[in-house]
């Protein structure tokens, strides 16, 4: 039987990894860091990291009101919306 896919590896690797407590934030300097380990087990869950940080849509710089999700509609005022001619 396979395993179920967990996007994010085991909670707290990265953490115990780099030897941060689980409830400090890792430093930006540290990750970065991290993702050029000579570990490839240490690089790979810092580069997954760096990723998913980029996964919540719902902070000051989302643009929109659909928690993240990609609606297809293209709202009104919108430029592409606009037909030329009419």
């Amino acid at each position: 039987m396979t395993k179920p896919f967990r996007p994010g590896g085991r909670k707290g690797k990265l953490h115990r990894e780099l030897g941060i407590p689980e409830g400090q934030k890792i430093p930006k300097a540290r990750l970065k860091a991290a993702e050029h380990s000579s570990n490839p087990e240490v690089r790979r869950d810092a580069i997954r990291a760096d990723t998913m940080e980029h996964w919540n849509h719902t902070g000051p710089h989302h643009h929109g009101h659909h928690g993240g999700r990609a609606t297809g509609v293209i709202p009104r005022n919108h430029p592409a919306s606009v037909h030329p001619g009419k």
